[in-house]
């Protein structure tokens, strides 16, 4: 079985940034939006790429999907992704974090089909779980839905209590990825720097 074989990817496209002043999926970097380079980098893994937001913005650049439980941040985006599904496995990317490499995703997918129990394999890089780059099993939304009727948003939070596949930053930088792949842009000032950094590869 191929890397992209019975996978569906979803960018989690966000909605306007107050510390940008534009919406994050739109934010020009090296040329291109990021919600373009999310979508060239999601469909290196598998051809069906979908975006989760607002159909009015996105329907043009691929099928969208919207969220169930509107406003409760990335955890009802990755809600709405995972209901929505036709695969098992399903790549959530959000459309922030455009030093994630093709290769990084190809691995977390390897280590999800490893561990056929894991409802999720994602990254602890950073200090951080990284759940925005993660690939996650179907039935996560039974949790997720779980904790959204409950009013608690926080995904980390679901990990502890779900059948979780940590991979930890030693075993991403043995496997020759540093941590700073996770890097996201919240501030004009990280996508300036973002573009300097771009700029001298």
């Amino acid at each position: 079985m191929d890397a992209t074989s019975g996978l569906t990817a979803f960018i989690l496209a966000g909605g306007k940034s107050t510390r940008m002043g534009a919406d994050k999926a739109f934010v020009m970097l090296e040329g291109r939006t990021l919600l373009e380079r999310a979508l060239e980098l999601a469909r290196s893994v598998t051809p069906d790429v979908r975006i989760v937001g607002d159909p009015a913005k996105f329907a043009r650049f691929a099928p969208v999907v919207e969220d169930i439980f509107p406003t409760c941040g990335p955890l009802g985006g990755i809600h709405a992704a995972l209901r929505s599904s036709p695969t098992e496995l399903n790549l959530i990317l959000a459309v922030d974090v455009p030093f994630v490499s093709a290769a990084l995703l190809q691995y977390l997918i390897a280590r999800a089909r490893q561990s056929a129990s894991a409802t999720v394999a994602v990254a602890h890089s950073g200090g951080n779980w990284q759940p925005l780059c993660a690939i996650y099993r179907r039935n996560f939304a039974d949790a997720a839905e779980q904790s959204l009727r409950a009013g608690h948003y926080k995904i980390d939070e679901i990990f502890a209590a779900t059948s979780t596949l940590k991979i930890a930053e030693e075993e991403l930088t043995a496997a020759g990825f540093p941590p700073n792949l996770f890097r996201n842009l919240n501030t004009r000032e990280e996508l300036a720097e973002a573009s300097a950094t771009a700029k001298s590869h």
